[in-house]
């Protein structure tokens, strides 16, 4: 009896390691602004390729992510589309102390379907009336990185308050592409590289880089996160070699 008892703890005792092991054993839980979502899955195959455990990538909007994060939930890495949500994280010591490094930039545009007029150097009383006229997919300007900057373009080129009304909010920059991609608006306000693969959409204009915040996507590594191979695969994603995956999907060197 006394050796079964002695048999049965150790058991009870080895559950937990055993199951500690096997989380360990996965790749590092990485969550991701949507826009990431081409180039950092190429990225991961990348990483898995050297013979590493594949990153578990989870896409959505930064502040959806920043919120999860905040709200107590277990992650290893967390890259934003601003440093906005990434300062909110911070300022509950959320993330690693010398891990918050920006790992590229991006450009923001508008996007038309196929057949609608050019923006080109349109500004203030022309482009409201053009954008004014119908719908125009942005993600959600109350919280979403793409549409803050979104609605500080068109506020700086004097067209926000005839477009605001007409604003189909979205919950994130993807979900605004496809709403221009199913046809539900002419226009939509998204990041360049959210174009690579879209159907029916083409890059109808550029905003001036001066007419919103330089958009920027910070890393860090998380203080919550258990994975040994979250710091290395933080380094390969800002090593040359990472970067240049994320570079040749239309992000911009930082």
């Amino acid at each position: 009896m006394l050796h079964r008892a002695l048999l049965l703890l150790a058991l009870l005792i080895a559950l937990p390691t055993q199951a500690q092991a096997q989380a360990q054993s996965r790749g590092p839980l990485v969550l991701a602004a949507a826009s990431m979502q081409g180039a950092l899955d190429e990225a991961a195959t990348a990483w898995a390729r050297q013979g590493h455990a594949r990153p578990v990538l989870s896409y959505a909007a930064s502040s959806a992510l920043a919120r999860q994060v905040m709200a107590g939930g277990r992650a290893d890495l967390f890259i934003s589309a601003d440093n906005d949500w990434m300062d909110a994280v911070a300022r509950q010591a959320l993330i690693v102390r010398g891990t918050r490094a920006v790992l590229v930039r991006n450009r923001l545009v508008i996007v038309g379907r196929a057949g609608t007029p050019n923006l080109g150097a349109m500004r203030g009383i022309a482009l409201a009336r053009l954008l004014g006229r119908a719908p125009l997919a942005m993600a959600d300007p109350a919280a979403v990185p793409a549409g803050k900057y979104g609605e500080a373009a068109l506020r700086r080129l004097g067209a926000w308050d005839a477009v605001a009304p007409r604003v189909v909010r979205a919950e994130n920059v993807r979900a605004a592409l496809a709403l221009v991609e199913r046809g539900a608006a002419p226009y939509g306000v998204v990041y360049a590289t959210d174009v690579e693969g879209a159907t029916g959409v083409r890059i109808a204009g550029y905003f001036p880089p001066r007419s919103h915040p330089p958009i920027v996507y910070p890393i860090a590594r998380l203080s919550r996160g258990v994975s040994p191979e979250a710091e290395a695969f933080r380094r390969f994603l800002l090593s040359s070699a990472g970067r240049a995956i994320l570079l040749r999907h239309g992000f911009v060197r930082p």
